[in-house]
């Protein structure tokens, strides 16, 4: 998916903004930080810090320096060798690459074949399609009964097959917190049941793969489900890093944003709870020739 970047507040400010809310069609440098040009350079060598386990899995390269590239895919800054993409483009050559899946709500352009096509795997308030009230092109997918919940990982199966065949190392799974938007309909026990399933079948593929956000839930996360590291939209600005850390030590990534950034990016490099692997991006995650452009790393 081509975003994922409004998804900022933290999980309990999530419950607060959307209690109830069920509507219809309703992110400079320091000593050791830099911006990196925007100009193509070669790629840097693949990271060996973390070989392949004994399945197969590349685990994330611990503290690597990032970049992500939701928005847009254009060429890895110098350096740099962890890159997210979306599942609908390549893998960047020559670093970790993660592969972008929007496993529990629809991605803006399949919406309208979820309701067309998916009708009974859609969350309804009042016979009524549940918005993401920050991105009211997605709907939430109805996660509550085993039969949806494997109906769903069918549709998306082949998703997770390309992110495999093309290259990727691991995907990331986001908006498991779709429960905080559902109004209570949606218990994050249902979305944890589809999260095991997703795992799972990244695993039997040959991929790692990331939590995202969620940060009260990594351990169980973690131990229950079996991702192999997070994925953290804004821990420093919302004072979270330790939930992730506590549990995956440097196995995480975390992306800043520009426009919403607490302090400076060279304070929160410094701040000794932040994890290595932390980028600054502008909001939209266009390419590096786009309007807006920012990336900076620790």
């Amino acid at each position: 998916m081509l975003r994922r970047a409004l998804n900022t507040l933290v999980t309990l400010q999530k419950w607060i903004r959307s209690a109830g809310y069920t509507g219809l069609l309703g992110l400079l440098t320091l000593a050791g930080c830099s911006s990196a040009p925007a100009s193509p350079a070669p790629t840097p060598t693949r990271p060996t810090a973390s070989g392949p386990t004994a399945n197969g899995i590349r685990p994330l390269p611990p503290g690597g320096r990032v970049d992500y590239q939701l928005g847009a895919a254009y060429p890895v800054p110098p350096g740099t060798t962890i890159v997210a993409r979306d599942s609908t483009e390549a893998p960047a050559p020559g670093v970790y690459s993660i592969c972008y899946i929007n496993g529990f709500q629809s991605q803006p352009g399949d919406t309208s074949t979820w309701l067309e096509r998916h009708p009974d795997l859609v969350l309804k308030a009042d016979g009524q399609p549940v918005l993401d009230p920050n991105w009211p092109d997605e709907i939430l997918f109805d996660t509550t009964s085993p039969e949806r919940r494997d109906a769903i990982l069918k549709i998306l199966q082949p998703t997770l097959e390309r992110c495999a065949k093309s290259g990727f190392d691991a995907v990331e799974i986001d908006n498991l917190d779709s429960f905080t938007r559902s109004g209570g309909m949606i218990s994050v026990d249902d979305n944890i049941a589809l999260a095991t399933a997703y795992a799972s079948r990244a695993h039997a593929l040959g991929l790692a793969i990331g939590q995202k956000n969620a940060g009260e839930f990594s351990a169980r996360l973690h131990t229950t489900v079996g991702f192999d590291f997070a994925v953290v939209e804004e821990c420093h600005r919302f004072d979270e890093c330790q939930l992730y850390r506590a549990v995956y030590g440097e196995s995480m990534i975390d992306i800043e944003y520009a426009d919403d950034l607490r302090g400076t990016f060279a304070e929160a490099c410094a701040d000794p709870g932040s994890p290595r692997a932390m980028v600054l991006r502008d909001r939209r995650l266009v390419a590096d020739t786009g309007t807006g452009y920012v990336y900076q790393h620790c």
